[in-house]
């Protein structure tokens, strides 16, 4: 069965949300704000969807740091990733990013999730919705510093996600509520927003497509697009690691009909995982559909996202030196 990630309303599992859970076709659980009620009870959250779902569960949240940090109370005050610029000394910020990555992992998988969808690889040009959340407006900084945040993450335990490809950075519009076009020509493309994403292809262990039109290059979304996911991401950049589509409810999705249809476009393309976030009817309507079968490289890909051993709990972290010595970078950049 195809690899579907979806979402629960609660800070407690309902009796649909477990039947869910374990259903085949049910991989992945993304977590909201609205679903964290303390530090004790999420914990206990991920524990019981993992025993809900009797499989392996990729458990997974947008903890960026800045406004996308879904996680407050209890947590480190992650800050913007483009707060990094503030940082004059060029070891200095190397070492803040790692450090960053580090904390950002470490806590978010010491409530039992698997993964948080960063970093972003966006270039910081005209998008509002993307603007700090970026690490740079110069391609070859973010490189920098998104490889040190990877090199935290990883050291961390967790898989990383680079978004959203082949970059959102240069569109004004929100494909949140909108149908964003870039108007570029790939040879503009590649000299500017792809930059990261080939220099990082061979560290990054996910990547998120973004829900842009690139009408010059293809008339789909990157997302529902052979060319971006398969001409582009796995043979030129060589990438062999998840593609995880965006959230398949977002409006710039909808080009590709209800959501069955943008599931079958997003799985023709290429990812591996589908999301279907804040729409339980259209989860429920996937689900009763006749998914196709998830090839074996595939299902492996998003079981290499899950952490590879239990983390250590949020209250035993905090007392670590490494936890300590990552904190001295929140003064110094928020």
């Amino acid at each position: 069965m195809a690899q579907v990630m979806i979402d629960i309303e609660g800070t407690e599992l309902t009796p649909e949300d477990k039947k869910l859970l374990a259903q085949p076709s049910v991989n992945g659980l993304i977590l909201f704000t609205r679903n964290f009620a303390s530090l004790e009870q999420l914990a206990r959250l991920t524990q019981e969807a993992r025993m809900a779902a009797a499989k392996p569960l990729l458990i997974a949240v947008d903890h960026e740091g800045g406004r996308v940090q879904r996680f407050r109370e209890g947590f480190s005050a992650i800050p913007a990733m483009g707060s990094l610029r503030g940082i004059e000394n060029a070891d200095e910020r190397h070492r803040a990013a790692r450090d960053l990555g580090w904390l950002m992992a470490a806590e978010v998988q010491a409530v039992g999730i698997d993964i948080s969808f960063a970093p972003v690889l966006d270039v910081d040009d005209c998008s509002e919705v993307i603007a700090d959340r970026a690490f740079s407006d110069v391609p070859s900084e973010i490189s920098e510093l998104a490889s040190a945040f990877i090199e935290g993450m990883h050291e961390a335990g967790m898989a990383s996600t680079g978004k959203h490809f082949p970059g959102h950075g240069s569109v004004q519009a929100d494909s949140h509520i909108a149908i964003p076009e870039d108007d570029r020509t790939l040879e503009q493309i590649r000299a500017h927003d792809l930059k990261p994403f080939l220099s990082l292809s061979q560290k990054l262990d996910g990547i998120m497509p973004a829900h842009v039109i690139y009408p010059k290059i293809d008339p789909q979304p990157a997302g529902f697009s052979e060319f971006w996911l398969q001409q582009i991401l796995r043979n030129e950049l060589q990438f062999n690691g998840t593609i995880f589509s965006d959230d398949l409810s977002m409006q710039g999705a909808t080009v590709a009909g209800d959501m069955q249809q943008r599931v079958f476009a997003a799985l023709n393309a290429g990812c591996d995982m589908i999301l279907v976030c804040n729409d339980r009817a259209g989860a429920l309507q996937v689900l009763d559909a006749e998914l196709p079968a998830t090839e074996p490289e595939s299902a492996q890909r998003v079981q290499r996202m899950l952490m590879s051993e239990p983390a250590v709990g949020l209250e035993a972290l905090k007392r670590t030196e490494r936890w300590q010595q990552a904190q001295r970078w929140l003064s110094v950049v928020n």
